[in-house]
């Protein structure tokens, strides 16, 4: 699951959100260097001639385009979202690729998460509500994973406002 809770003290709970990697950076060496290796081996039929010289440009920008593809792949996924929960306040800071941060803060005992399964820009899209805005919260994550995600919440709003004092 690519999510984690913690609990940094008895009052708090904390909530990190991250894509999920299908390919890591070392697979990603491992596939260029097959592409190389594949794209390379008819080029050995024409070493010596004047169509190697024809072909090479060609391959090169091929296994080139694959790279940056996967790199850029790699940097659009930069994302982490941050959540504290304590029995006063709820706070949520999104660091997106580029490295700007958004945040949005309410008080705990308002805030209420919402499971959309139609209509948001992705299925069973999840916002959370209070402090008249309402932001979405995991929506890189599969449709399981937000399901669950939002019964986590769900969960953690509810236990949170039952600590609340009156």
């Amino acid at each position: 699951m690519p999510y984690t809770w913690t609990t940094p003290d008895t009052r708090t709970r904390a909530l990190r959100l991250w894509p999920h990697r299908s390919l890591p950076r070392r697979g990603m060496a491992v596939f260029i260097l097959i592409t190389v290796m594949m794209i390379s081996l008819p080029l050995f039929a024409v070493l010596g001639t004047a169509v190697l010289w024809g072909l090479l440009p060609f391959l090169i920008a091929a296994v080139a385009a694959v790279w940056w593809g996967l790199e850029r792949s790699y940097r659009d996924g930069n994302i982490l979202e941050e959540l504290t929960l304590d029995r006063n306040t709820i706070h949520l800071t999104r660091t997106n690729p580029k490295g700007d941060r958004q945040e949005w803060d309410c008080n705990s005992f308002w805030a209420r998460t919402e499971l959309h399964p139609k209509g948001g820009p992705v299925p069973f899209y999840v916002t959370l509500s209070g402090n008249g805005r309402t932001v979405e919260i995991g929506s890189f994550l599969s449709e399981d994973e937000r399901k669950d995600l939002f019964n986590d919440l769900s969960e953690a709003l509810r236990i949170t406002k039952s600590e609340a004092p009156a």
